[in-house]
């Protein structure tokens, strides 16, 4: 069943149902280290562990993280080479942790572009984790937003050609169950972390609603206190969804 804007309207002082994070910065922080690009990387995984962590403790139910677009190919080789090896470390030695906590992992993405090792990983640890309910946590793997909505026009499409979708059919609600995640609230709030303010690609379809949180902090330097302060921030903000202040209170 899919889950559209208005099941999940959210005012002040809620903890967000859905937090997607972009976690950038990685390289920086390596850079300022004189270390290489990778050991940013590797230092990620301990800002990963604690945002996993904090969330479940807070009661957010989804957690979706950006760890790898479908433009990072472009990247150096050897850069792309060491985080797809430590996504497999990552995969063989943190899922039955996820597991033993209750938290069901799904991978977003294109998933057939990854050596068949890596995809056997991630059938695996999803299966494993299937049913799981304390809390879902998605990584968004060779994962890009155009290409989602691509792929989402092309199924439809399709489901046309064959006379089993009228076009006149076609609308927002009927077009977000073609996407990704269709099953899970959207966003309530997009964390960027490293300074940039721009959303790169990420989710363009899901968070059309999403409160946006931009963070100076790199990645590996993003743990529960910085976290905390997103989630705060949060809070305090209004969401209006297209209403007025006054019929949020009730009022005509």
């Amino acid at each position: 069943m899919s889950t559209s804007i208005d099941d999940t309207l959210a005012v002040q002082g809620d903890i967000p149902r859905h937090v997607a994070i972009i976690m950038d910065g990685n390289n920086r922080w390596a850079k300022r280290r004189f270390m290489p690009g990778v050991a940013g990387h590797k230092a990620g995984v301990d800002a990963v562990r604690a945002v996993v962590e904090h969330s479940a403790k807070q009661g957010v139910e989804v957690l979706t993280l950006f760890a790898f677009s479908s433009e990072n190919w472009r990247r150096p080789a050897d850069e792309v080479s060491a985080l797809m090896s430590l996504f497999v470390l990552a995969l063989e030695r943190e899922v039955r942790k996820l597991h033993r906590h209750n938290i069901r992992l799904q991978i977003m993405g294109d998933v057939s572009g990854f050596t068949p090792r890596l995809q056997q990983l991630i059938r695996e640890s999803e299966a494993l984790t299937a049913g799981n309910t304390a809390m879902t946590l998605v990584v968004a793997a060779n994962y890009g937003g155009q290409w989602d909505i691509a792929r989402a026009a092309r199924r439809i499409a399709e489901e046309v050609q064959a006379g089993t979708l009228q076009p006149q059919d076609i609308n927002e609600q009927l077009f977000h169950r073609y996407t990704w995640l269709a099953d899970l609230p959207p966003p309530d709030l997009l964390i960027r972390t490293g300074g940039e303010q721009r959303i790169s690609n990420f989710m363009l379809w899901q968070t059309a609603y999403s409160e946006l949180y931009f963070s100076p902090v790199f990645w590996p330097d993003f743990k529960q206190q910085e976290y905390q302060q997103a989630l705060t921030a949060f809070a305090e903000r209004t969401r209006r969804f297209g209403r007025t202040d006054d019929q949020l209170e009730g009022k005509k």
